[in-house]
């Protein structure tokens, strides 16, 4: 009985601490540790897809992951040598969608 009070007291200050961090007015401010490159960007949160496929070149496997907030596209494989994703392209949806096609 006295282990559970401790798990639930233990449950509790931790949900108090995320509530806390969430809630902070830093939490937002994920590029504050950058270096400053010009204007101050505001980053929207993303919310992301992922979907999986192949690449055109290479038959490889491809995640295409996708943040319809920041309107951006990358791709990812696999790479089995190093063990970690390797990125393989990076399209700028929002650009993509207002620049006229030429001949």
């Amino acid at each position: 009985m006295a282990s559970r009070r401790g798990l639930v007291a233990a449950n509790l200050v931790l949900l108090a601490t995320l509530g806390v961090l969430s809630w902070a007015p830093w939490a937002g401010a994920q590029n504050a540790a950058a270096p400053a490159q010009g204007p101050a960007v505001s980053r929207a949160r993303g919310d992301y897809t992922m979907i999986a496929g192949h690449a055109v070149s290479g038959g490889s496997s491809v995640v295409y992951i996708l943040d319809s907030n920041n309107q951006e596209l990358i791709a990812l494989k696999w790479d089995q040598t190093s063990a970690s994703m390797q990125g393989v392209g990076y399209r700028d949806l929002n650009t993509d969608a207002t620049t006229k096609p030429g001949r």
